[in-house]
């Protein structure tokens, strides 16, 4: 009973997109009879996402404000996530110059099947910043296409919002709502991207399969000597590390148990308070860090856009590129987390900034659910160690 409580909708996830990748094989281009139940799906998610990120961006900063979190520990922390999510993209992007996601597949064929991407290069890079970060009129915020504009003005409006007043409460509300509605959708999930991932095998074959294995096998590999070894280096500036390698197995087979960072919580701060944890400092940081740093989820959006980049041909080189490449993974990993269901969004995010058609969400929406329990590892444990590095600082 806890298994299916804990792994029941990854389970039905993965069965839907093993049963239409066998469709997609066996039926070939047949299989594009079922895009329009795939294509429904994920029209239903894009129409929630902008809404979504409207109300929990403009509502959590609006709630920050009002319970008093700040100090010199919330600062300490924020400047300790972003610290440890900039090493976890570094790390993730040489990994994948190391290791090509997409190393041994046709990407010739995989490329010619696949819709065109916004041509961008033409923009100066001041044009793409200008591009990147707003929109000249207020209705072109809600597009999908526009969501860094939408949430920079999430951030502002949440800024400027009196504390605990009927705006607080509408925001808080309508992110109450909106929640709802995407677990709705979300239980169509196994149709839907099962669909979906028929009719992509179907139109691109069986070499988008290869890929996507490439990337669970390489995802793990890195996870595990991240874990490991970087966690190592990490308390070796706190002197913690035999206490910290003594406590923190118990919350990372909880990380792995239950595939969640939430219910590793509990678990994480009693073994922060065993490695010599200041409690208070621990019940601060773990739960913050919850929302607002994953370790793993950085460096998976990095492999998700070098994924994409290899699946359309696209040099990964280029100071620009890294750049890029490395803020949009820090916003996934830090923005993107404290979002509720913020996988499609990251993911909607991704193809935004680098003009990849919005349909390729859902195909590394599929990354998400293969790497879920490897990247819940590192973003619970991440926590575990963040805390022990604030104690040391603060």
């Amino acid at each position: 009973m806890d298994f299916w409580k804990n792994y029941g909708s990854t389970v039905l996830l993965l069965c839907g997109l093993v049963i239409g990748g066998v469709c997609g094989v066996v039926f070939g281009e047949g299989a594009a009879a079922v895009k329009p139940v795939g294509d429904l799906f994920l029209n239903l998610i894009f129409v929630l996402i902008v809404p979504l990120v409207f109300f929990s961006m403009s509502s959590a900063i609006a709630r920050m404000r009002g319970s008093g979190q700040a100090g010199r520990v919330i600062g300490i922390s924020i400047a300790v996530f972003v610290g440890m999510s900039l090493v976890a993209a570094f790390v993730g992007y040489g990994w994948c110059l190391l290791w090509d996601p997409l190393r041994g597949v046709d990407k010739a064929s995989l490329l010619s099947s696949l819709p065109p991407m916004e041509d961008q290069a033409s923009l100066t890079p001041g044009e793409m910043l200008v591009k990147t970060f707003s929109v000249p009129d207020f209705i072109q915020l809600f597009n999908k296409a526009n969501l860094l504009p939408l949430i920079v003005f999430s951030l502002l409006l949440g800024a400027a919002v009196p504390p605990g007043g009927k705006v607080a409460r509408a925001l808080d509300a309508g992110l109450d709502v909106i929640v709802r509605m995407m677990k709705l959708v979300m239980v169509a999930a196994p149709v839907g991207l099962g669909c979906y991932f028929a009719a992509t095998v179907g139109r691109t074959g069986s070499a988008i399969i290869s890929g996507y294995l490439n990337v669970f096998l390489s995802y793990t590999v890195l996870a595990l000597l991240f874990f490991f070894l970087v966690h190592t280096a990490y308390m070796a500036l706190t002197g913690r590390l035999k206490a910290f390698w003594r406590h923190i197995f118990t919350p990372a087979l909880t990380a792995i148990a239950t595939s969640s960072s939430a219910a590793t919580m509990p678990a994480g701060i009693a073994a922060a308070c065993d490695m010599g944890v200041r409690p208070e400092i621990a019940e601060t940081v773990i739960p913050l860090g919850t929302n607002l740093h994953k370790d793993g989820t950085v460096i998976g959006a990095v492999m998700k856009v070098l994924f994409l980049f290899g699946l359309f041909g696209i040099g990964s080189g280029g100071l620009g590129s890294f750049f890029l490449i490395v803020l949009v993974a820090l916003l996934c990993g830090m923005v993107m987390g404290a979002i509720p269901t913020g996988g499609m969004t990251a993911e909607l995010l991704i193809c935004a900034v680098f003009g990849f058609p919005p349909e390729m969400a859902a195909a590394v929406m599929i990354i998400s659910t293969l790497i879920d329990i490897p990247s819940t590892l590192l973003n619970a444990c991440g926590n575990v160690t963040a805390a022990v590095l604030v104690d040391r600082f603060a």
